[in-house]
């Protein structure tokens, strides 16, 4: 008996790899891959790769487009924005990042994601799309919150031929080390994802985006199978929940 279909946008990020896990336990799961001029996009396809032929996708789409380099407003696609380092010592994501938005946010990027995941959806005649998104631990992105992907759902029954294509955000309302607990159990190849937002050949370890990861981890009581650089794995994550 064939099982039904589904798309999962896949980053290669820690997230986004547990979520090709529990896509391609439950449905018959092509994933879909951006690069969008970011820093590291190299490494992140190499990851979603990895993870695409680990998890056994049926196909793993890839895709590139030049507008986020090309409008900037971002850390992860202008080389005129720094991107900045996790406060160490400080524990919520809120207090790490303030109350603004970062700048490591791109502007209405996942909108940009799940249009080209929809879109396939429907000539796959897939009525899933799964979106890694988290919105607890996470570093404060606007497209992140469920309030999006309900309202992209609308737009979704509302401008799709059949209207019963739904995005899936399964992590959403997990912490960070839940996420790494769910993952292992899950079999997971977490040990080929990639989350950080500067280093190709090793994970910065200062990043926001390895900060939750790492703190994730180390709440989780597990050892990170990625490798970093001396300076960012030695953080303490003492008390990390």
């Amino acid at each position: 008996m064939s099982r039904a279909r589904a798309v999962v946008c896949l980053s290669g990020g820690m997230d986004s790899t547990v979520c090709a896990t529990l896509a391609a336990r439950d449905y018959d799961s092509f994933g879909l891959h951006f690069s969008y001029g970011q820093r590291t996009q190299k490494r992140e396809l190499q990851a979603a790769r990895e993870v695409a032929k680990a998890v056994g996708l049926r196909e793993l789409m890839e895709l590139d487009t030049d507008l986020f380099r090309r409008i900037g407003g971002s850390a992860l696609t202008d080389s005129r924005i720094a991107v900045p380092e996790a406060v160490e010592g400080i524990h919520s994501a809120s207090a790490r990042t303030g109350e603004a938005v970062p700048v490591t946010y791109v502007p209405f990027r996942n909108a940009h994601f799940l249009s080209a995941a929809v879109s396939w959806a429907e000539v796959l005649g897939a009525t899933t799309v799964f979106m890694g998104a988290v919105e607890q631990d996470s570093s404060g992105y606007p497209d992140c919150r469920p309030a999006y992907y309900e309202a992209f759902n609308e737009l979704i029954h509302r401008g799709t031929k059949d209207g019963e294509i739904r995005v899936l955000t399964p992590l959403i309302k997990l912490r960070k080390h839940e996420i790494v607990t769910l993952g292992v159990e899950l079999g997971a190849p977490l040990h080929v994802s990639w989350s950080c937002y500067s280093g190709e050949i090793e994970a910065c370890g200062v990043c926001e985006s390895c900060d939750l990861r790492l703190r994730a981890f180390s709440a989780a009581g597990l050892a990170d199978p990625i490798r970093y650089a001396l300076g960012g794995a030695a953080r303490d994550y003492t008390n990390a929940r």
